[in-house]
């Protein structure tokens, strides 16, 4: 269960297998004059593998390569290599998540949407933080997380899902920025003609009405209490179904561990971020092969 090069070989079949479209015969996504020692697929299964074992410390990781699997990595490079080339493929990365969910639900009509906080330093070290301000575009805010009942300081993570709950698109946004306000943004979503299942924080009639007449997309949401009810289209099994993305954040909570924040820049949190959910979207798919319960990701590497 617990050895790397052996989930490595498992991994990096279900990478080459999902990204092939966008490989060389070398399994590198770019023309190199000098071929690098490891491969970006290398690159790309070694941070989806490391996640996948619940290693998110790229300095407990090498620490790991280099005096336990010294002979099964003899191609290894160093940290620092890694971590820039890591995160310049953070859009191959993402690409795993959605083409598994492609090959598991082909047919897809029906998606569930949620967001989660991504805070980056503790309350206190707030005045004094200056990482992850590099974007301007999209800065850490302070805000108050309703359904937390927490402040934080950081960002917000917008997680769509397909209806068994593997991911397809994870986006970070500004922590101050209204949940309605990320609607704007489904043209880089690549959805259409389907129904999308959240939560209130996601009522906007402007937003709704410009998705449903750009792409055919129908959300669904609870009401509030001064809404005329019986025009709405959320009933027990919209409520059902809305669980299971809020299952897979607290999966991400614990086994992949993503309030812990080692980024010093937004490309460096994005793309661990981007990581830890490819991969879940790994562990399902073997589960899937092995024809157990989808969802139980945890289990997905023992046999």
């Amino acid at each position: 269960m617990h050895n790397l090069r052996a989930n490595f070989d498992k991994i990096f079949q279900i990478c080459k297998t999902h990204l092939s479209d966008y490989i060389f015969d070398d399994d590198n996504f770019y023309k190199y004059p000098n071929r690098p020692k490891m491969s970006d697929l290398e690159i790309v299964t070694l941070s989806i593998t490391a996640e996948s074992l619940s290693i998110d410390s790229e300095n407990l990781l090498f620490s790991k390569l280099k005096k336990e699997y010294s002979s099964d990595f003899p191609n290894l490079i160093d940290r620092c290599n890694f971590n820039r080339r890591r995160k310049r493929l953070n859009n191959y990365i993402a690409m795993v998540n959605q083409n598994i969910a492609n090959f598991i639900e082909p047919n897809k009509d029906c998606y569930i949407l949620d967001s989660m906080p991504i805070p980056i330093c503790k309350n206190i070290r707030i005045r004094a933080s200056k990482i992850c301000k590099d974007n301007e575009n999209v800065l850490p805010t302070t805000t108050y997380h309703a359904s937390h009942k927490i402040y934080y300081h950081g960002f917000k993570l917008q997680l769509l899902i397909t209806k068994r709950g593997i991911p397809h698109t994870a986006a970070l946004t500004t922590a101050s920025m209204h949940d309605s306000q990320y609607l704007s943004c489904f043209e880089d979503v690549q959805i259409a003609e389907c129904e999308l299942i959240a939560d209130m924080g996601y009522l906007s009639e402007a937003h709704q009405l410009n998705l449903f007449d750009s792409y055919k997309i129908k959300i669904i949401t609870p009401l509030r209490a001064n809404m005329n009810q019986t025009l709405s289209e959320w009933n027990k099994k919209r409520r059902y179904q809305r669980k299971r993305i809020e299952t897979l954040n607290s999966q991400l909570d614990d086994q992949m561990m993503i309030h812990r924040n080692y980024a010093k820049t937004l490309t460096g949190l994005l793309t661990r971020i981007t990581t830890k959910v490819a991969a879940v979207a790994v562990l399902q798919l073997i589960n899937h092969q092995n024809k157990k319960p989808l969802n139980h990701i945890k289990h997905a590497l023992a046999a």
